[in-house]
């Protein structure tokens, strides 16, 4: 076949019927949390800061990439057919990087945000200034852009001889290149190379942010104020480090040709917990967006300077 065969998580009925149950009731949920930040920060005007900016494509990047993956294992549980073609599978590839570096470069940017707000807050307004704001935003998405060119053209550059079954619900990079014979890894390996350092630039750059700012906070003389800078802070670094510790440990754990259930796993706690946890990790706790989400519901209309 030209195409790939996507193993999934069980070749037992019921389990697929359940796995696509639980999918698409998380793909929903994420679908209706995130368009709800995506609308109520693009109208109410009392969320038209940066940071609430930065969100709103916080949660394009999310329903982006959950669409990427959770759709088709779905679709392929429900019919019991894992084929992925083979154009599909390049696709899938090269959206599913995009957006997963796009999301690691949006995360980077709000730290960076959350560390202007905190540590210069009479400085702010200058240092975000709105066209630095979406000159942030475009690097950012160029940047998953790159990334997924790059990835998609090195592993398909590859001679993939070996039987195409891909033991993953989506079409896994790893896996891929374990199905190569060719000696020719240089192009992978560059390519590798190349976005570890500048995830570990991105990393490095959160760390010193959140160093900043929590020894600024610290140093707040009331315990108001450092629980309300701690409330913006916490759920941006749980989000950070969930996604990226997770992510990290698929990428450098070893392939193997019989994957665990931990091994599936840890691709749902990269690839579909995020993108359902994030609207309500940044709105549980943010009064402001819990009153425009209730305008919302309510019918009633959002708020105007």
């Amino acid at each position: 076949m030209s195409g790939f065969l996507l193993i999934g998580f069980s070749d037992i009925r019921e389990l697929q019927i359940l796995h696509a149950f639980l999918f698409l009731v998380m793909y929903l949920l994420s679908l209706a949390g995130n368009l709800i930040i995506i609308i109520i920060t693009t109208f109410d005007q009392h969320l038209q800061s940066p940071m609430y900016y930065f969100l709103k494509h916080l949660s394009l990047l999310d329903l982006s990439f959950i669409s990427v993956t959770v759709p088709q294992s779905v679709n392929n549980a429900l019919t019991d057919d894992g084929y992925i073609s083979r154009v599909q599978c390049i696709l899938q590839v090269f959206f599913f990087i995009c957006f997963a570096w796009a999301e690691v470069a949006i995360l980077t940017v709000m730290s960076y945000d959350r560390y202007a707000a905190i540590c210069f807050p009479l400085h702010y307004e200058v240092i975000m200034h709105p066209c630095k704001c979406k000159w942030a935003v475009t690097a950012v998405w160029l940047s998953g852009s790159i990334s997924g060119i790059l990835f998609t053209t090195a592993t398909f550059s590859l001679t993939l001889c070996k039987t195409r079954v891909i033991h993953q619900f989506f079409c896994d990079v790893p896996q891929l290149t374990q199905l190569s014979c060719s000696n020719d890894y240089l192009g992978v390996f560059g390519v590798d190379v190349f976005m570890s350092v500048m995830a570990l630039t991105c990393f490095t750059s959160i760390v010193l942010s959140y160093i900043h700012i929590f020894s600024t906070v610290l140093r707040i003389p009331s315990a108001e104020g450092r629980s309300k800078a701690f409330s913006t802070c916490l759920p941006h670094l749980f989000v950070l480090s969930f996604f990226v510790s997770t992510g990290i440990f698929d990428f450098l754990k070893p392939t193997t040709d019989s994957p665990t259930v931990f091994d599936l796993m840890i691709s749902v706690f990269y690839t579909v917990i995020p993108p359902t946890l994030n609207p309500i990790i940044y709105s549980l706790r943010n009064k402001v967006m819990k009153e425009a989400f209730r305008n919302l519901v309510l019918g009633g209309k959002f708020t105007r300077k």
